[in-house]
């Protein structure tokens, strides 16, 4: 068959459509039985058992590691697993959110006899307000479609994204509720970019020591390139001998320096230098000097302490290493 591009892009359009709708729908269902759902996982002294088969249980999944990283210990359980062992994961303290269209899903059915047994709650999102699971369940949370994305109506498309939605709602509400914050979100995060924005700090990154360029005001420009050149910094701190921070050399400013005819080999870096530079100190969070550094757009900042002493250097190629950009 041959490929109708106008036919591929007005299918795609209706799937976004029916999906957006499906989702929208769901505005109507957070109810009493939502807050209850909430209610019942805040109030869980463990871990909340996530489960589902099939593309419900890729969903599962998915929230569980949302929850999870949100500040509601959750984790993924597969529902055939656990009548083979797996139930033995489950405790006293859980609480169960099982994830079924049908509701009727055999392998989730045959492990709630084992949940009522442990006393444990049970949540459930299913399709079908009326079936097996939905009844059997302390709340029940509404995720029906008027039908699927696909168009003989079949593949989950339209069900998946609703429950994945719904899993979305249920997570941000308790993340609200607990006082989440985005530093807890970074310790659940700490090797991806924003948990390094969030962690890391500017001494973390930063270049001090002898490795700091800097020179006094009334270094010739000349031994001041020098100064750049063997800390390879793209620019050098100029201080007096307290070591306090009275402005900054840069590579711009040696543009600058050449458009004025200055003669390097005469002319002190007092003259040519940048007085009124950003400093940053050393407890910053490497995400606010990112930010320090984009609003007025420069390539490095001096660290300094309270009383403004030279403590070290950063530039972007050291955020950049640090995966922080």
């Amino acid at each position: 068959m041959p490929l109708d591009p106008q036919r591929i892009q007005q299918l795609a359009r209706e799937v976004l459509d029916i999906e957006a709708a499906s989702i929208a729908a769901l505005t109507k269902r957070i109810d009493a039985a939502f807050v209850r759902a909430c209610e019942l996982l805040l109030g869980c002294r463990g871990r909340v058992v996530v489960t589902g088969m099939g593309k419900s249980g890729h969903i599962a999944g998915k929230l569980a590691a949302t929850l999870a990283s949100t500040g509601t210990p959750a984790f993924f359980v597969h529902p055939g697993e656990a009548s083979h062992g797996d139930m033995g994961m489950i405790t006293g303290e859980d609480a169960v959110l099982a994830l079924s269209n049908s509701g009727e899903t055999a392998e989730v059915l045959a492990i709630l006899p084992l949940i009522k047994r442990l006393g444990v709650p049970l949540l459930a999102m299913t399709g079908k307000p009326q079936s097996t699971l939905a009844r059997g369940a302390d709340v029940h949370l509404d995720v029906s479609v008027a039908k699927e994305a696909c168009p003989l109506n079949l593949a989950p498309t339209a069900s998946t994204t609703a429950t994945l939605a719904m899993g979305d709602a249920l997570a941000v509400a308790l993340l609200e509720t607990r006082g989440f914050t985005a530093n807890d979100f970074a310790r659940s995060h700490p090797g991806g970019s924003l948990g390094r924005r969030l962690l890391l700090h500017v001494a973390d990154l930063m270049h001090s020591g002898a490795a700091v360029p800097a020179v006094t005001p009334d270094t010739l420009l000349s031994d001041a390139l020098l100064e750049m050149t063997r800390k390879g910094l793209g620019m050098t701190a100029v201080v007096d001998n307290a070591g306090k921070v009275l402005g900054i050399y840069t590579d711009g400013d040696l543009r600058r320096t050449l458009d004025r005819q200055l003669d390097v080999h005469k002319t002190s870096v007092a003259e040519a230098m940048t007085r009124d530079c950003k400093t940053a100190p050393a407890d910053m969070l490497a995400g606010e000097a990112l930010a320090m550094m984009d609003k007025h757009k420069i390539n490095a900042l001096l660290i300094v302490d309270e009383n403004n002493i030279l403590q070290g250097a950063l530039n972007m190629h050291d955020l950049l290493r640090a995966g922080i950009i």
